[in-house]
């Protein structure tokens, strides 16, 4: 099948083979019924495309569905196929599935393989399920995860699929002594333009409401934890390095069928959705020499500070003895369209820079009837002791209701 990262330019471009992913799914009996829209080449979280448009909220056709895979989620929650994938690189397996009441999970850097993705972030970008319960997200990481010879970093993973899989990590009773921490700085309203101070509190309420139902599961609730300086975090972002040199090399593998020969010649061609090109205006994306990144000391300054941020984060849970921490995915809902989905609103970071695990289950709704996500963040390969926070909270919340417009 085309593989085009939502893009009119790579509208015929079909790779030689499958993604591992795919491949993966293929061999264990899964049925590929169709490809969903994406934010176009995965750049924002709108979920738009010259592709594909503009894809919809399941809950309100009004508005977004968050990004870069809010049509895969949409399509989930609006009961179109049984599971779903996405990559995560910023956000991408956990706010839409958040926005969509879904559950989404974004594995440790290196447990999936990310052969046959269009690259955005090579030290961050990793594919996830999507998915309508936990369940369906465990069974489907146990046939995801494992050892590519084409990726390296999965090396990292191999041996880390517990015996028995993930599946038998779901324990009703998953919150009985666990220990949670609130991530209180992820909480409210970062920046007063991007929305009203109401959208975030309606989260807060929502979220609010969720730890009360952990707590009341059995869980220890240690609120609030601080946990990383959030400018020190931001500044580990490596997109502006990475985007170009990645997409480029995913484009040189596809040899003679690719449709364009780099990302500027694609920026250049005018064939993006217009509100994806302006991303590129005032970004150092494509001006950079992929060739000297080796060497370049803002981008090895970047990378080191993610190691930074990695260990203080762990060094934090390991203080409070916490099993994971919590906070919304994204602290407002879901926008009107046309309206932009602000970025930052989204808590994408913690774990696209330190490579830790997160879960995004359904956490409730707003009065406004609009789904809230909660995220849960692990330890490294600490994905058994996710699924039984979030199988042991499901069962007690059970948040999940098909959209009214696409019943069960």
């Amino acid at each position: 099948m085309p593989t085009t990262a939502g893009s009119v330019a790579l509208a015929e471009s079909v790779p030689p083979r499958d993604a591992c992913v795919v491949e993966r799914l293929r061999e264990a009996g899964a049925i590929v019924l169709a490809k969903a829209n994406l934010q176009e080449l995965s750049f924002g979280v709108d979920t738009v495309s010259s592709l594909g448009g503009a894809t919809r909220n399941a809950y309100d056709l009004d508005r977004r569905p968050s990004g870069s895979s809010g049509g895969t989620a949409a399509a989930i929650a609006a009961n179109l196929g049984a599971v779903g994938t996405g990559s995560d690189t910023c956000s991408s397996v956990r706010s839409p599935p958040a926005f969509n009441d879904v559950v989404g999970v974004r594995p440790t850097m290196g447990l999936v393989s990310r052969t046959g993705i269009v690259p955005l972030t090579a030290t961050q970008d990793t594919a996830g399920p999507i998915t309508r319960t936990v369940e369906d997200a465990a069974r489907m990481l146990e046939v995801l995860a494992g050892y590519d010879p084409a990726d390296p970093m999965t090396a990292l993973g191999d041996g880390r699929v517990p015996d028995g899989g993930y599946t038998a990590h779901l324990d009703s009773d998953g919150l009985s002594g666990a220990r949670i921490g609130v991530a209180r700085q992820f909480f409210g309203l970062r920046d007063e333009s991007s929305a009203p101070e109401s959208a975030a509190a309606a989260v807060t309420e929502t979220v609010e409401d969720a730890i009360a139902e952990m707590a009341a599961a059995g869980a220890t609730v240690v609120d609030p934890v601080d946990v990383i300086d959030q400018s020190f975090l931001e500044s580990a972002r490596t997109l502006e390095y990475e985007f170009a040199r990645e997409f480029d090399a995913y484009l040189a593998d596809l040899g003679d069928g690719a449709p364009v020969d780099s990302l500027s010649d694609l920026v250049a061609s005018g064939t993006l959705h217009p509100s994806v090109e302006a991303r590129f205006e005032g970004t150092s994306i494509l001006d950079g020499d992929s060739n000297t990144l080796d060497s370049d000391t803002g981008y090895l300054r970047r990378l080191r500070r993610r190691d930074q941020i990695k260990q203080t984060v762990l060094a934090r849970m390991t203080d409070d003895d916490l099993d994971a921490l919590l906070y919304p995915p994204s602290r407002v809902p879901p926008v009107e369209i046309p309206e932009n989905q602000p970025f930052q609103e989204m808590n994408c970071e913690l774990a696209a820079h330190t490579g830790l695990p997160a879960v995004v289950v359904p956490g409730g709704f707003t009065d406004g009837g609009l789904p809230v996500g909660v995220e849960l963040l692990g330890r490294e390969f600490g994905e058994p002791r996710l699924f039984e926070l979030a199988y042991g909270f499901e069962q007690v919340s059970d948040h999940r209701r098909p959209p009214d417009r696409f019943t069960e």
